[in-house]
This record gives C-alpha cells, sequence and structure tokens, in this order.
C-alpha cells in the first residue's frame, strides 16, 4: 500500500548516520514535525541533525489526506467536554498559527495549496446533534462557522458545520521544501538510521552527561533531543498508557464525473472523509476513514473494501489509482502532549497525540518546542504541556483505554494457546500459532513463508496479521512490523526474531 503522495517525485535520498556525531540539537523522525522544528532552530542559529528510521515522510505525515483546518471533525466538542472554554479558545489558537505560519511557508517557498472549507456533517439523522454540538464549540472558540441544512454532495447528509478559507496540499511537496530549506541553513539529515536507545543514567529530573543515542549506525550524542517520532520511542513518561494508537485508511480516485470541493469528514462513524486533489491527467478524489485501534480489526483488507464499495456507490465509475493507511495516536484528555519527557527536564522532548490532525498541529508543536528551548514561549503552549493538572479530565479515558490492553493481552495469549503450529498459509494470509511455549507469527508474502516471533518486543502483547497491510501489529500500543520482522512504527524499536524462512 502507496500512498499517492510517496508515488509521486520523490525526495532525494539523504545518507546513514556517520556514528560518534555530535550536534546541538538532534530531531528524531523526519515528518512535518521534526522538520518544522528543525527548520526554526535552524533559523536561529542552532546546529541542528534530524535522524529518520527511513524515508522522509514514510510514516504519518506521507500517509495523511493533508487537511489544513481549524474545523477538525468534531475534536472541539470533545475537547469542550472535558475542558474550560478558555483551553479550548487556546487550542484553537494554537492551530490556528500552526495554519497561518504553514500558509506562508508554502507561499513563499512555492509549495501549492487550494484554499477550501472544511465541512463536518452527519451521515444520519441520529448524528445531527452532534454536528450542532460542534457548531456550537465552533462559535465558543470564536470560529465563524456556518451551519448547512444539506449539502449538494452525492451522499447522504442530514445537517452540517462549514468553516470558510481552509486548505489542503500535497504533504510531500511541503515535506520536499523544508527538506531543500534545512539543508540550505546547515541541518544534517540522516535517513535510513532507527534510534534504539537513549544512554545514560537517569535521577529524579536529572540527567547526567550528554545526551547518547543508540542508532543501528552507532551513537548519536546531543545538548538537546525531541522526539518527533508519532509516539514517542522512550518508554520514560509511560506515554504508550496514555495514548490510543488508532489505523485509518484513505483511497485515491479518478472519477468520470464531478468532484466535491470542499473537505469532507463525517461526525458519525464509519468515518468518512473526502477531499480532491490536482493529478496530472485531472483532479482526482480521496476518500478516507473506517479507522480502528492497531492491532483490533478482525480484518483491515475488509475494511479497505468496505470504502471503495462505499466510493463507487455514491461515484459510479470510481477507479482506484492508489490505497494507503496512517497512524494516529489519541490522547486520553484530547490534547496534544508537547513539551518535556519527563516532567521539568527540558533536554528531552516530545511532541505527540494530535488525535488525526497532525497537519496545523504538527506545526503548532514545533513552533511550541522551538520558543521553548530558545527562550519565547508562545501564551498558547501551555495547554499543549505534555505534563499538566488538565490530564486528569483524561483519567476516565485512561481508565478504560489500559483496561482494553490489558483484555487484549490476555487473549492474544489465548488465540496462540488454541492454534497449533504446522499448516502453511496461503498467499497475503498469516496467523499466530503455537511452537513450544511461544506464539509465532506465520506468513506467507510473495511466495515466502516466514514465522517470527509474535510477542511484541515493546511490552509483549501478543501481535496479529494485518491483511491489508501484511504486516504483523501490536494490539497493546501500535508497534508495527513488516513481515519479515522488520520494524515499520510505533515505540518498538527492536526487530521480531524470525524464526524460519520457507521458499
Amino acid at each position: 500500500m502507496t500512498s499517492l503522495w510517496l508515488d509521486r517525485a520523490p525526495i532525494a535520498p539523504q545518507p546513514a548516520l556517520e556514528p560518534d556525531s555530535k550536534f546541538e540539537y538532534v530531531v528524531v523522525g523526519a515528518g512535518l514535525t521534526g522538520l518544522t522544528t528543525a527548520v526554526l532552530l535552524a533559523r536561529a542559529g542552532a546546529e541542528v541533525a534530524v535522524v529518520e528510521a527511513r524515508r522522509i515522510g514514510a510514516v504519518t505525515t506521507g500517509n495523511t489526506t493533508a487537511k489544513l483546518s481549524l474545523l477538525q471533525g468534531t475534536q472541539l466538542s470533545k475537547l469542550r467536554k472535558r475542558h474550560s472554554a478558555g483551553v479550548v479558545r487556546r487550542y484553537v489558537e494554537a492551530n490556528r498559527e500552526g495554519l497561518q505560519w504553514l500558509l506562508r511557508y508554502c507561499d513563499e517557498h512555492g509549495v501549492a495549496t487550494e484554499r477550501q472549507a472544511a465541512v463536518t456533517y452527519a451521515q444520519t439523522p441520529a448524528a445531527t446533534a452532534q454536528v450542532r454540538h460542534e457548531y456550537e464549540a465552533c462559535r465558543e472558540a470564536g470560529l465563524d462557522v456556518e451551519w448547512v441544512d444539506e449539502l449538494d454532495v452525492p451522499f447522504a447528509n442530514h445537517g452540517a458545520v462549514r468553516l470558510a478559507e481552509q486548505a489542503q496540499f500535497d504533504p510531500m511537496a511541503v515535506l520536499a521544501a523544508m527538506t531543500t530549506d534545512a539543508l540550505q541553513r546547515g541541518v544534517r539529515i540522516f535517513e535510513n538510521t532507527r534510534v534504539t536507545r537513549l544512554q545514560g543514567q537517569t535521577t529524579g529530573h536529572e540527567v547526567f552527561g550528554e545526551r547518547c543515542l543508540d542508532t543501528e549506525h552507532g551513537p548519536v550524542r546531543a545538548d538537546t533531543v525531541v522526539l518527533a517520532t508519532g509516539t514517542p520511542i522512550l518508554d520514560r513518561g509511560g506515554y504508550f498508557a496514555r495514548l490510543s494508537p488508532q489505523r485509518s485508511y484513505s483511497i485515491s480516485f479518478d472519477v468520470p464525473g464531478d468532484i466535491p470541493r470542499d473537505m469532507y469528514v463525517s461526525a458519525d462513524e464509519p468515518t468518512r472523509s473526502v477531499r480532491y486533489t490536482p493529478g496530472t491527467n485531472g483532479d482526482l478524489l480521496l476518500v478516507g476513514g473506517n479507522g480502528h485501534t492497531v492491532g483490533r480489526a478482525a480484518s483491515t483488507r475488509a475494511k479497505v473494501d468496505d470504502l471503495v464499495d462505499w466510493t463507487q456507490r455514491h461515484f459510479p465509475g470510481a477507479r482506484m489509482t492508489h490505497r494507503w493507511s496512517a497512524q494516529d495516536y489519541v490522547p486520553i484528555d484530547g490534547l496534544p502532549h508537547v513539551g518535556p519527557l519527563l516532567p521539568g527536564y527540558d533536554r528531552i522532548l516530545v511532541a505527540t497525540g494530535f488525535s488525526k490532525w497532525g497537519m496545523a498541529n504538527a506545526v503548532a508543536a514545533g513552533l511550541a518546542i522551538s520558543g521553548r528551548v530558545l527562550g519565547g514561549k508562545l501564551p498558547w503552549a501551555k495547554d499543549l504541556e505534555s505534563w499538566a493538572p488538565r490530564e486528569l479530565a483524561g483519567l476516565p479515558t485512561a481508565a478504560k483505554v489500559n483496561a482494553e490492553v490489558g483484555v487484549e493481552m490476555a487473549r492474544g495469549w489465548l488465540r496462540a494457546e488454541l492454534r497449533r503450529d504446522g499448516e502453511k498459509p496461503s498467499e497475503g494470509e498469516g496467523f499466530v500459532a503455537r511452537r513450544g511455549l511461544r506464539p509465532v507469527g506465520v506468513c506467507t508474502v510473495d511466495g515466502t513463508t516466514t514465522s517470527v516471533s509474535a510477542i511484541c518486543p515493546h511490552l509483549y502483547g501478543v501481535l496479529a496479521w494485518n491483511d491489508a497491510e501484511k504486516s504483523w501489529d501490536c494490539p497493546l500500543h501500535g508497534s508495527r512490523f513488516a513481515h519479515d520482522g522488520r520494524v515499520l512504527e510505533g515505540p518498538a524499536t527492536r526487530a521480531l526474531e524470525v524464526v524460519k524462512t520457507d521458499r
């Protein structure tokens, strides 16, 4: 599954890490958050390196739907249930600053954007009240939204809230511009270099000595480390227990008829996200949705097929050109976590928990982090702090999320106990079986049957087979591995042990 964005003109490859390097700042992760942060720090004259496990934009940014909007589905009404009106207004202000900064950046660097309205709509009459709540939360937060009784679109709708003058773009075009900009400012970018751990002793809030990151190509030292990795790859701070990993799907289509101009997302499930994008031979339709907690879908392929069926039913003659998926992290209290990995210690910083709205939030996080370390804190940044009393509002959600994790842990080990090893999966299929006392993942991809350890090296959950992407996914905290055991994403940093390969 390759996204439309990643299938276009690639960004020139960057070298792997030169071991024993030393920088003032090391940013881990070359998505929109990481590159924005690197550019902002380099503008201030800092010595910066970016270390990326795969390729620039390979994870969330290169697989997003790339909607840049202050109307974010039903995000504001969800936040308002847990937080004060002032907190929600400052969240909007953070996103407004991120949106405006990114649009200015695109204009200055020749990156095309399309200014379109954002729309949150009800697919069923039962969801109309939900959309009304979002309308009211938006108005309270100062957004000039309008109510629309009926949309001029070919799919069912029962009321919508609309915000004009938002934007959409090609996210890899933005990263290409940022990569060029960062390199010209002296930033070193290293690809295909996975960070595996942080060396050093921790006592209270102090880390003695330099921050030394171990990578697959050797160590790299830094005065300050920024983790821009979707979810923090270092377990200090327990972020894996404060976030819910969510996976969703996107498909691009060549459509013979008209394509709606605005950017749409449904308030009710299953989610339907719709936008257009310019293509080489005319506009393409992008449809996304069918999100679920990572590793907990009976069949991910069925979720992709459902999106295709829905699109072809409402846009007759639609022909699929690309299909892909993305992973996002939803925090227990709904607000991003931007700031110290551990309370009060600014030498290791994180940015995570964008709740599927990572375009404006990613830039806001970069602005907050650079302002924090350069001595110019922004007034809204305190409401995105990684450690704050406002997280108490998320305790009921935290209890529910972590109870589900416990259930999945037990269920995974039970499934492995019930199935014995021996049979060979069909092409593209995989299952977990018991080999002796250990769960083993067995799959057949491209004619080769591979057996790997089915125990996630992060916190020992039993993995599940993802039949849409041919990967092993952890239902606990969202780590994902290729069919042959290579790490793809999530908090895990070590590959799965290969038990056997049969060609």
